[in-house]
């Protein structure tokens, strides 16, 4: 569950139950017309000891030069989720899905039994920034979707918004997985909190700005991740931060 640490009685995780991954750590590729951070093995970026947590298979934050983009390729059996912080992208699929995604809205792909897709920066003079998430489904042979989402401002100011899970509830995207991800936009020195209950684990990624996770500061690019059930006390830096949340079996 999401709270406010006002609101829950849950004791908060011990900071040594924490296990970080900074941003410095993550693999990093620059081929001209895309600049790739990548928190988990990925591509040409191979590290065994970073293969994933749980079923969140990818993580990558990347700036896509004008113009350019991601020619056709192919996907199976992922669920596919984009989230878009400066720029736009413009995404095609063979399924009928298509659409250009931007800052506030939130894209979600099951890849399924098979898709080819290609996604482009279509400004001429402008970067766009991303981050992209595959997660590993529990229900496989599904047909490929897509759909995307608009999650306002003030729906995420302060608030743990949930914008996929796997029940749609709330008005979320529908993953084939066992996931619920939550966005955040906080405030300089705003706190939210999560409760991550017993046999859940829980993974955040710092999109923007900086925070304190149960004290631990954390900057863009950085991650954390937990199996211990209580609470996570999220503190905004003076900068204010955006920050996407995972509670995943």
């Amino acid at each position: 569950m999401s709270a406010s640490a006002s609101r829950s009685s849950a004791l908060p995780i011990d900071p040594s139950r924490l296990v970080l991954r900074r941003a410095s750590e993550r693999g990093h590729l620059d081929h001209g017309w895309l600049d790739t951070f990548h928190t988990f093995s990925f591509g040409e970026y191979y590290d065994p000891e970073h293969m994933g947590f749980r079923r969140l298979r990818v993580i990558n934050e990347d700036v896509v030069a004008p113009g350019t983009g991601f020619p056709t390729h192919p996907h199976r059996e992922m669920e596919i989720l984009t989230y878009v912080l400066e720029g736009a992208l413009a995404h095609r699929d063979d399924s009928g899905g298509g659409g250009v995604i931007r800052p506030g809205e939130v894209q979600h792909m099951t890849a399924g039994t098979g898709i080819r897709h290609s996604e482009a920066n279509p400004s001429p003079d402008e970067p766009v920034h991303l981050l992209q998430i595959w997660i590993e489904p529990t229900k496989r042979g599904r047909p490929p979707t897509y759909d995307q989402k608009a999650f306002p401002i003030d729906e995420r100011r302060n608030h743990l918004r949930l914008v996929a899970s796997p029940d749609a509830r709330d008005g979320s995207l529908r993953l084939e997985t066992d996931a619920n991800v939550h966005a955040a936009v906080l405030d300089a020195n705003s706190k939210v909190a999560h409760e991550n209950a017993t046999g859940r684990h829980v993974w955040v990624q710092v999109a923007r700005g900086s925070l304190a996770v149960n004290g631990l500061e954390l900057r863009a690019g950085d991650g954390l991740s937990t199996s211990e059930s209580g609470l996570l006390e999220l503190a905004a830096g003076r900068s204010g931060a955006e920050v996407l949340l995972f509670d995943l079996a």
